[in-house]
């Protein structure tokens, strides 16, 4: 596999652990329902008290469902206080979860493939749904607009268990054939997010954007406005997720918002609406943004050019989930609801954001780009 994509997927798209996330907001999605929804589940979700994780306990809560979690017990553990906790390790730590059941599991803590296998064999016949999260990092190739019957992406040792950004979308794909291998097809359900954003994403990829506008100033937006973006919103997601297990929806589905309905331009306008900041844009074309190194082990995160081996990575094809009832809201909510927990934090964690340019870095290159235009 090509290193540069494979550093791509590790500055762009691998999704992670977060910071604990707050109250979900309610959407009118929430009310959508194609069929008549199961009542009263026993829930399991592996982690749950990440990023993601926590959105869904939420929304599954809400919807007066029950859930238990498993996980090491070592983080966040006065998060969900009074639900049930299976202590363990998915490396070789499975026994508490031995001799129990449950109507649905969701796997969002699956990055290596022995451990999916694990879960997913135990599991079987403990659940009648097997719910894992995976990412488009999957693709074997950007440079097309995937849909959920593209190629993925082959791992040059398929032996490996290290996660690092070359082998984390390969990993995805193959994790995904593991619990293919263990769960049948009628009760297994794939969910491939793109860039998952909102409250409590601990990248910080997507919190960049509101955060930097609402310091102000000259700031560097890349490419051109019309350049397309890709996201969803992790309470869209968290939504569709409960979804899918009350409906018994399976099969994989890319979890995104429409393809080419937003630019980066959208994005400039709704944080500058969101935080009413003086900032100035200043638009760098992609060709410039792209011959820079940028600052150690950083991008600029969500956009990508809009043409070359990547363009693709904003134009992943939704309409299956869409099909299957998954709602996307406008970006400015996602923007507003963002900035509004980023507020929040402590000055310690929003000192140093983990994505996106250091005022250093941002203005060397706003100089930069000012001198070779005169």
């Amino acid at each position: 596999m090509n290193k540069s994509r494979r550093r791509f997927v590790q500055a762009g798209l691998a999704g992670g652990a977060g910071l604990a996330a707050g109250s979900i907001p309610l959407s009118a999605a929430a009310g959508q329902r194609k069929k008549k929804a199961r009542q009263n589940m026993d829930i399991l979700i592996l982690g749950g008290t990440g990023f993601i994780g926590p959105h869904m306990v939420r929304e599954a809560l809400r919807r007066g469902h029950s859930v238990s979690l498993f996980n090491r017990g070592r983080t966040d553990r006065q998060m969900f206080p009074d639900l049930p906790l299976y202590t363990g390790d998915r490396n070789n730590g499975l026994d508490s979860l031995k001799g129990h059941t449950w109507d649905a599991v969701i796997d969002n803590s699956g990055y290596v493939p022995r451990h999916v296998t694990d879960s997913a064999k135990l599991l079987n016949m403990a659940v009648s749904q097997y719910l894992y999260v995976s990412s488009v990092s999957a693709y074997a190739s950007f440079a097309i607009s995937n849909h959920e019957g593209s190629p993925t992406g082959i791992l040059d040792d398929p032996t490996t268990e290290e996660v690092t950004g070359e082998t984390y979308g390969p990993l995805k794909a193959l994790c995904e054939k593991r619990a293919a291998a263990e769960i049948d097809a009628d009760k297994l359900t794939i969910l491939r997010p793109t860039y998952i954003c909102g409250p409590g994403d601990n990248t910080d990829r997507f919190t960049y954007w509101p955060v930097r506008t609402s310091r102000g100033g000259d700031m560097l937006w890349p490419g051109s406005p019309s350049d397309k973006i890709q996201i969803i919103d992790v309470c869209d997601f968290a939504i569709f997720v409960v979804d899918c297990l009350e409906q018994r929806i399976a099969g994989t589905y890319n979890t995104v918002t429409p393809a080419g309905k937003y630019s980066i331009g959208d994005l400039h306008d709704d944080c500058g609406a969101i935080t009413a900041s003086d900032m100035n844009a200043v638009w760098v074309d992609s060709e410039f943004v792209s011959a820079q190194k940028l600052s150690e082990g950083r991008s600029i995160p969500i956009w990508v050019p809009p043409v070359g081996k990547f363009a693709g990575v904003a134009f992943v094809n939704g309409e299956k989930a869409a099909e299957a009832g998954l709602k996307t809201r406008p970006l400015r909510e996602t923007v507003r609801d963002t900035i509004a927990w980023w507020k929040t934090l402590p000055e310690e964690r929003t000192a140093n954001p983990k994505a996106g340019l250091s005022a250093e870095r941002e203005a060397e290159l706003l100089e930069l780009w000012a001198l070779g235009r005169t």
